[in-house]
């Protein structure tokens, strides 16, 4: 995957957001990797061998990205490159209730990400992100040259800041094999006036057509397996959203290269989301294969004792019990949300 790496600075527990000439205090704090760094962390933790290709400048906060990438999270950087003097992207994430205000600052990378890649290594996914607002969308070279070699393409759609939402977008469709927008963006890009309609739209440009619509779940459509589903959001105490999209993205393309069931793709990827957004921290809440088993473990529990909502989650996430018994990943737990803390690497499921 390509993309740019940002420091995230992420502030949550916030009663609103500071008006004008106003202090408002928060009740949680965390930095950590953002931007691209939230798929590569999350892929990395559900197992995917996971190569990133990104620029860092040669500040401490690209030395704290990288290092907590490559040496915490397991994320290969082989294709990564700092360059000297260029200062490294920072974004201020404010979580109030259910949603997220950004500020960000950042400059253009030094090389294109088709120059710092050069030929892709051979993989079984690519991701990628799409849009953002550009005249001309168009998949770089490099995406292009992976699916050639076997790779799947999964993109998703960045947001769009001049408002124009260009549909030449979906022609570039053509040329990837997923695409998972959410309902703001899926609706904006074909001019749709409700998520379902968006998506079947969508998914008369591409193979796997997905709209994630927060807490009313998700939705796809695989014309390869010729599969609809519709899975309802998981119920959590949502603390902070920053990088469940991110999250979600992972699950579905380790569902997906797996082979397994649409709707099981789509709740698993939805699990996952759910784990990230009841903790704080940005791409460091991710869960890993120790969360998913602590909480599955937890359903089971309660529904063994007689509680009816968790016996309902047990029936639907019954495929779990497949999954998180045979991982062959360590099972890897979320880090703490500050600067300093580590994921675990070494305790037992």
């Amino acid at each position: 995957m390509s993309g740019m790496v940002f420091l995230d600075i992420v502030f949550t527990g916030l009663p609103t957001l500071p008006a004008a000439g106003t202090e408002v205090w928060a009740a949680g704090m965390a930095s950590c990797p953002g931007g691209i760094a939230n798929l590569a962390i999350a892929a990395s933790r559900l197992g995917l061998r996971t190569s990133l290709a990104a620029g860092f400048g040669d500040d401490v906060y690209a030395d704290f990205c990288w290092r907590t990438l490559a040496g915490q999270e397991r994320v290969d950087l082989t294709r990564s490159r700092q360059f000297a003097g260029w200062h490294s992207p920072v974004t201020v994430s404010m979580a109030v209730q259910r949603d997220r205000s950004m500020v960000t600052h950042a400059h253009g990378l030094p090389i294109t990400g088709d120059a710092l890649i050069g030929t892709p290594p051979r993989c079984r996914a690519v991701l990628t992100s799409i849009g953002e607002g550009a005249a001309d969308p168009v998949l770089p070279s490099w995406v292009a040259q992976a699916r050639a070699a076997g790779s799947m393409v999964f993109a998703d759609a960045g947001w769009d800041p001049t408002g124009a939402w260009d549909p030449a977008l979906l022609a570039t469709l053509a040329g990837c094999d997923a695409f998972m927008p959410n309902a703001v963006e899926a609706m904006s890009y074909t001019r749709t006036d409700n998520p379902r309609a968006a998506l079947h739209t969508l998914a008369g440009h591409v193979p796997l057509a997905v709209v994630t619509c927060g807490g009313d779940g998700a939705m796809a459509v695989d014309a390869a397996t010729g599969e609809e589903a519709v899975v309802p959001a998981l119920p959590v105490d949502a603390l902070d959203p920053t990088g469940a999209g991110d999250v979600f993205g992972a699950g579905l393309v380790l569902g997906t290269i797996a082979g397994w069931p649409l709707e099981h793709r789509l709740l698993f990827a939805g699990v996952s989301a759910a784990l990230a957004v009841h903790e704080f921290g940005g791409s460091l809440a991710a869960p890993g294969w120790g969360d998913i088993g602590d909480w599955w473990r937890r359903v089971q529990a309660r529904a063994a004792a007689g509680h009816l909502g968790a016996a309902e989650l047990r029936r639907r996430y019954g495929f779990l019990d497949d999954l998180v018994p045979r991982t062959h990943v360590c099972g890897v737990r979320r880090a703490a949300a500050t600067i300093a803390r580590q994921s675990d690497l070494t305790r037992p499921i």
